[in-house]
């Protein structure tokens, strides 16, 4: 089976190049595309199932956006509606002009000109979304831009494809079959949205019913692939199709036990696409026009990027927001290759365009995961250039707050579920408070309501000025950006060195820089739910409070490492037998008839002379703890006693019938 030993090639030579990238820093989709570039046929050939490979690839697209899909939900895309249809046109269509023109004046024919406008106006959703993840930025301002415009790409594709036949002299569409393909669409978007009220939910109740791991997971896979071939055949994206199969499942309460199942499968499939990339680079070619290519891959990323940031401020979005859309929107999409394809079939390009273009596509993509990684620090050092502060702080500055004025009052960073249960407190005790957040819809909705909050970027100064930092008694960052959180903490405590700042990151790696910033307390999201979750468990263990809070102070003061290798003596009880193997619990209840109803405890002599200790008496349904000695035991009391087992028995005696 050559199919078999091509795939058994690919995951061993991946191993190993994925091992040699990690010992030198390299980012792991590098590495994938690196693992086509040499198994490929341009490399040294080692695969010859090529179009096996890109099977594998349409599902690793599959996969990974139906997670993402997973993780959002259609409340949260239509939130995006502003940045995908405003942002979106304006990147593709400013993009698609500036690449034609260019194109044009450098010599090339008017259809080939356009088409090349078309492939350099996508981005690749599954290497950006795949980093997004990866950095857990996809509910950043700067992600939840970022997908809105790579959704309106997607959708973009489809007039794209019915006007490429022109450009080449073929045939044109006739007006009833363009008719037909936009009705095709619309019913199938219409079908999606019925499944995600009503179609899929009650089909996951009837599935998780029969209490089958196996008939669960396959009818996830079923409904996932299922979406996504309608789209396809209705003329939309593949990867599109996968993201709205997410977004059905997530609209229902199985969305967390689907991520858990398909997660195993996402990044080996989605390894395979991104291989199936590298192995279209010509290495030949490269090395006949290293200089040509090398300016125009760093012209197209700049270009790119400077567009894809003029859109993001254009639509309203902060300085240093906007940098980081533009910087993570500035490669070539995967789906432009659909295109490059289609193009090649109506002989739009002419002489080597078509391998020029995959050499420059494939190197874009290439230095994505390296822009993505020094895009925060340039960002930030880029928007502290002399600009205007309307520029820096975004088109929806301030509009109706006023300047706050108080003193000892607390800043809130974020206003998604921990800023709105920190708000809920403080009102509660009375506390003032001002909150910072950068969503304006949400700003809208929550100002009309009274809440003091206020829209801007908190790592500007002038935004952190405007909520009277320098006179709050605390501040608490509670946003998923780390770069960000880094950024308002280090600027918070120059602007207040006596502020009371705590932060919350979702990274370990991020307490000891956050401190050294100056953050007084630094909460790693999941540690800090492990401590919670355990000091829980140990109270049924009875361990005694005050342990519990020292253990769980302990863990805190030495930055977590106790979690991440635990050495301690054991203080808990797993069970009474275990810490006390010659006591133990047993209860039973006062016969009508013994010897003991009506006697007090006292009288019965329980502890002086059995040595056995009454815990608690259960009268009808009223329970006596710790009980007194002049209580008098009735008939069908339940008894809880401690202590050795063989006294316990003889106890029991007293409380049983009378024998004759």
């Amino acid at each position: 089976m050559p199919f078999l030993g091509d795939i058994l090639l690919i995951i061993g030579l991946s191993a190993v190049v994925l091992y040699l990238c990690h010992r030198v820093g390299i980012p792991v989709i590098v590495g994938y595309l690196l693992t086509g570039i040499v198994a490929g046929p341009y490399g040294f050939g080692l695969v010859r199932q090529i179009e096996a490979v890109r099977i594998l690839a349409e599902l690793g697209i599959v996969a990974l956006l139906f997670t993402i899909g997973l993780e959002f939900s259609f409340r949260n895309l239509l939130q995006l509606r502003r940045t995908a249809l405003l942002g979106g046109s304006l990147q593709v269509l400013l993009t698609l002009f500036t690449a034609t023109a260019v194109a044009h004046f450098l010599g090339q024919p008017p259809g080939e000109a356009i088409l090349i406008g078309f492939l350099t106006a996508l981005s690749s959703t599954a290497i950006v979304m795949k980093l997004l993840q990866d950095r857990a930025e996809i509910d950043t301002p700067q992600g939840t831009s970022t997908l809105g415009i790579l959704i309106f790409q997607d959708l973009i594709i489809v007039p794209m494809m019915l006007i490429l036949p022109l450009l080449g002299g073929a045939a044109q569409e006739s007006p009833e079959s363009i008719l037909q393909l936009v009705a095709e669409e619309i019913g199938v978007i219409v079908l999606i949205v019925i499944a995600a009220k009503w179609v899929v939910p009650w089909t996951l109740l009837k599935v998780t019913q029969t209490r089958s791991r196996e008939l669960f997971l396959l009818a996830i896979v079923m409904i996932g692939l299922a979406v996504a071939w309608l789209t396809q055949t209705a003329g939309l994206s593949l990867a599109l199709g996968a993201f709205m199969a997410g977004l059905v499942i997530s609209e229902s309460e199985y969305s967390h036990q689907a991520l858990g199942n398909i997660l195993p499968f996402r990044d080996v499939f989605a390894g395979f696409f991104f291989v199936s990339i590298g192995m279209l680079l010509d290495l030949g070619f490269l090395a006949e026009n290293p200089v040509r290519v090398a300016w125009m891959t760093s012209g197209i990323l700049l270009v790119k990027a400077l567009i894809a940031t003029a859109a993001a401020l254009i639509v309203g979005l902060p300085l240093r927001t906007s940098l980081l859309v533009g910087l993570a929107l500035c490669q070539i999409g995967e789906f432009s290759f659909i295109l490059a394809e289609a193009g090649n079939k109506y002989a739009v390009f002419t002489g080597n365009r078509y391998q020029e273009f995959l050499a420059i596509s494939v190197l874009t993509m290439m230095a994505t995961p390296f822009i993505f990684r020094g895009s925060p620090r340039l960002s930030e050092a880029l928007s502290r250039l002399p600009v205007s502060r309307r520029l820096k702080r975004g088109k929806f500055h301030m509009e109706g707050a006023r300047r706050v004025r108080a003193k000892d009052h607390l800043v809130i960073v974020g206003f998604g579920f921990n800023g709105r249960n920190l708000a809920r407190a403080a009102k509660a005790m009375g506390i003032p408070y001002a909150v910072i957040e950068m969503n304006p819809d949400v700003v809208r909705e929550e100002r009309s309501k009274g809440e003091p909050i206020h829209y801007g970027d908190a790592t500007q100064e002038a935004i952190l000025q405007h909520v009277n930092i320098c006179r709050a008694r605390s501040l608490a960052v509670v946003i998923n950006d780390a770069a960000a959180t880094r950024r308002i903490t280090e600027l918070s405590r120059r602007l207040n060195p006596k502020a009371y700042i705590i932060v919350r990151t979702r990274f370990i790696q991020e307490i000891q820089p956050l401190k050294d910033l100056g953050a007084n307390e630094v909460i790693p999201e999941e540690f800090e739910t492990s401590v919670e979750i355990f000091s829980r468990l140990m109270t049924t263990y009875m361990v005694p409070k005050d342990e519990i809070e020292r253990f769980a102070e302990e863990i805190r003061a030495g930055g977590y490492e106790m979690l991440r290798s635990l050495s301690r003596e054991a203080t808990a009880c797993p069970s009474i037998e275990a810490c006390l193997p010659d006591v133990e619990i047993r209860s039973f209840r006062v016969h009508a008839r013994s010897e003991a109803v009506g006697k007090t405890l006292a009288e019965t002599q329980m502890r002086k002379k059995y040595g056995v200790t009454l815990l608690a008496v259960r009268k009808s349904n009223e329970v006596q703890t710790i009980p007194d000695p002049d209580i008098r035991f009735e008939a069908q009391d339940l008894l809880f006693v401690v202590g050795q087992p063989d006294r316990i028995a003889m106890v029991e005696d007293l409380f049983r019938e009378k024998r004759i």
